[in-house]
């Protein structure tokens, strides 16, 4: 996918330092990927997968959550819901092998003004980040819009050395890539590499157990909003996972198409679980080959 824009010379000048790296084998070099949800979970339920397996093989992982979570129970809030939710995001973190941090912003408060869009671009500079993935912005939740249009503020500035120079800019643009949803006004998600996670669903099954405040409070959010809840706790947290699981479930039915081109037909038409991701038009540019190469096979 190429920009339908031609570039200035400035933003040609900028891209210069990434143009050499963009035609070699990416994977052979460490990685540096940061991922914004929205709350403390939506990274999570994004990428956990791909992030478990880019840790893995050395490369650097970074989620950040734009807000910190504090409206997002039905009977606790505030701040010691909002140090709840960081905790468990923490331990997300410890089981994934990455990092992790929480913005703290209220909880359905987020706004795409300037301070913010300076804090966003502070993280992907600080972090030096070569991809950076969030939400498109296209969703039921304000907080989850705003993250897809605060990222889209920072590509190209990130690079410009006087922008927020207290950080030192990245080396040209990186890749902006949106993770999938099934939000079709203006535009539906369009798949660009989709990735076969089976091999490490437990980790991110582990990590989603690990937010009993989302996912297992007969209180939490998912305990609250899924229709035919069970009463007993054993039940409520078995369906709630299994929801999850089925979840992530049919993004490989989805795109089992694109499963298959990326595996071939025997491994390909296997896959249970799947992340999927979308290459941003206001990132750098880079041929499908050489974005499927950075993610872990």
């Amino acid at each position: 996918m190429r920009n339908r824009t031609l570039p200035s010379v400035a933003l040609c000048l900028l891209a210069l330092g990434v143009a050499a790296s963009a035609t070699q084998a990416p994977a052979a070099r460490q990685l540096r990927v940061i991922v914004f949800g929205a709350h403390p979970d939506d990274a999570e339920l994004q990428a956990a997968g791909v992030a478990t397996m880019w840790a893995a093989q050395g490369h650097k992982v970074k989620f950040v959550s734009a807000t910190n979570g504090d409206i997002g129970h039905f009977s606790q809030a505030g701040g010691p819901l909002a140090i709840r939710r960081t905790a468990e995001v923490k331990e997300c973190a410890r089981i994934l092998g990455i990092t992790t941090d929480v913005l703290d912003i209220h909880d359905g408060e987020l706004v795409p003004n300037l301070e913010t869009r300076r804090t966003f671009a502070r993280k992907i500079r600080d972090w030096q980040a070569d991809i950076v993935i969030g939400h498109r912005p296209y969703d039921y939740h304000p907080d989850h819009r705003n993250v897809g249009v605060l990222l889209n503020d920072t590509a190209v500035v990130v690079g410009a050395a006087f922008f927020v120079p207290d950080t030192p800019p990245t080396n040209g643009n990186p890749i902006y890539l949106n993770s999938a949803d099934g939000f079709t006004d203006p535009t539906p998600f369009r798949p660009d590499v989709v990735v076969d996670i089976d091999a490490v669903a437990d980790k991110k099954f582990q990590c989603i157990a690990a937010m009993p405040s989302q996912f297992a409070d007969a209180d939490s959010w998912q305990g609250r909003t899924l229709p035919n809840m069970p009463k007993d706790e054993a039940g409520r947290k078995a369906y709630i996972m299994e929801t999850v699981k089925g979840w992530l479930a049919s993004a490989a039915d989805e795109f089992r198409p694109q499963l298959i081109a990326r595996y071939g037909q025997e491994r390909g038409s296997k896959v249970k679980y799947a992340e999927a991701f979308q290459i941003n038009q206001y990132g750098r540019q880079v041929k499908a080959e050489a974005l499927g190469a950075m993610f872990p096979r």
